[in-house]
Formats: C-alpha cells, structure tokens, sequence
C-alpha cells in the first residue's frame, strides 16, 4: 500500500514539474554580428511563457543555436 502511493506521488511530482517549466512562446529578431575572426551570427530574443526573455544566438559557420548572448556555450544544432 504505502509503495503504492510512493509512486504515484512520484508520477505526479514528475508530471507536474513538467507542464509548469517555461516553455518558448515567441522568437524576435535582433541583429546579425561579426567576430574579429569572420564568423557570422545572429542574435534573437526568446520570450517564455513565464515571462522572462533570454537571448539566443544562431552560429552561421557550425549552423548551431546558443542560449547567451554571442556565446558558443549550450549550443544545439536545431532551434
């Protein structure tokens, strides 16, 4: 009985805590920049559903979009 609930306390913990993380809702352009090597990149901003923006730079040369303003630190290949 009480491994029972453990579980299903469990699963729903679980559940819960992803249908209440930020989710993207809109995606803005911002800029297109040059490093002092050549490399091209764009900057957007991300509004999120929890009301907070973040940045997101799109890497033309390695085709690979960062969170960060003109960063290459948590990159992946799709938006």
């Amino acid at each position: 009985m009480n491994l029972t609930k453990i579980i299903v306390a469990t699963a729903v913990v679980a559940f819960s805590a992803s249908a209440f993380a930020a989710k993207p809702r809109a995606i803005q352009f911002d800029s297109k920049f040059e490093t002092e090597q050549g490399e091209k990149f764009s900057q957007y901003t991300v509004s999120c559903s929890n009301g907070k923006d973040m940045p997101l730079t799109e890497w033309q040369s390695p085709n690979q979009w960062c969170q960060g303003e003109g960063s290459l630190e948590n990159c992946e290949r799709r938006q």
